[in-house]
C-alpha cells in the first residue's frame, strides 16, 4: 500500500519490491532493489525517509521520526524482522537485528552490527564496524572483515528478493494436499558456524 500524504508521494524504483501488506506513506524515497516486507511501516508524514540502494527492510518494522527530520538508511543496510528506526540514520552495509529499537538522532556507523532486542538510546554515536547489543546498548568488539562478508552475502539475498518476488510471488488459493511433485527447499545460506566451516 503506497500512500500520499500532504502532497508527498512515495518514490519507488521499478527495480524495488514492496509487498501489498507493506504501508508506506508520505515523503519516502526508496532506491534500487529494495525489499520491503509485509507488515513493515514505513511512514514519511512528518519528515523525509531517503532508503538507498539496496536496503531491506523486513516484516514487521515501523520507520517513522519526530516533525522536521530528515534520516537516511544508506545502501545495503538491512533492517531485520520486527525492528524499530525512530529518527535515526543507519550507516553502509549495517545490520540491525530482530526487534531492536533505534531511537531518534542515533548515528549507527557504516558495517555495525547491532544485536537482536538491543535499545540504542536518543543521540547515541557509534563509529564504523562496531557489534552493538544490550539495554542500553553499548560497543563491545570490532566486527572483523570475516562477518562482514558474511553479513553481506546475507544481505544479497534480500537485494535479490525483489526480483524473485516480482517474477514469481503471486496470491493463490492453498492447497489441500501435499503434491508428489512438490519442490524442494533450495539451501543457499549458511549459518555463520557453518560458514566459517565451509571456508
Amino acid at each position: 500500500m503506497i500512500y500520499s500524504f500532504k502532497g508527498h508521494i512515495p518514490v519507488v524504483h521499478e527495480s524495488s519490491f514492496v509487498h501489498p501488506l507493506a504501508a508506506v506513506t508520505g515523503n519516502v524515497i526508496i532506491g534500487k532493489n529494495c525489499y520491503i516486507g509485509p507488515g513493515a511501516a514505513i511512514r514519511g508524514d512528518w519528515g523525509e525517509i531517503i532508503l538507498e540502494d539496496g536496503v531491506n527492510v523486513q516484516e514487521n518494522c515501523t520507520v517513522h521520526m519526530f516533525p522536521g527530520k530528515s534520516i537516511i538508511l544508506k545502501e545495503s543496510a538491512h533492517i531485520g524482522h520486527g525492528a524499530i528506526i525512530h529518527g535515526a540514520n543507519l550507516g553502509r552495509n549495517c545490520l540491525i537485528g530482530m526487534n531492536s529499537v533505534i531511537m531518534d538522532d542515533a548515528e549507527i556507523g557504516d558495517e555495525c552490527i547491532v544485536g537482536a532486542m538491543s535499545f540504542v538510546k536518543a543521540e547515541e554515536k557509534f563509529p564504523n564496524r562496531k557489534l552493538i547489543v544490550g539495554n542500553p546498548a553499548k560497543a563491545i568488539k570490532d566486527i572483523s572483515d570475516e562477518i562482514i562478508a558474511w553479513k553481506t552475502a546475507g544481505t544479497r539475498l534480500y537485494q535479490q528478493l525483489p526480483t524473485d518476488c516480482h517474477e514469481s510471488l503471486r496470491e493463490v488459493e492453498p492447497l489441500r494436499e501435499i503434491p508428489a511433485n512438490r519442490p524442494k527447499q533450495e539451501d543457499f545460506y549458511k549459518t555463520l558456524e557453518e560458514y566459517r566451516k565451509n571456508k
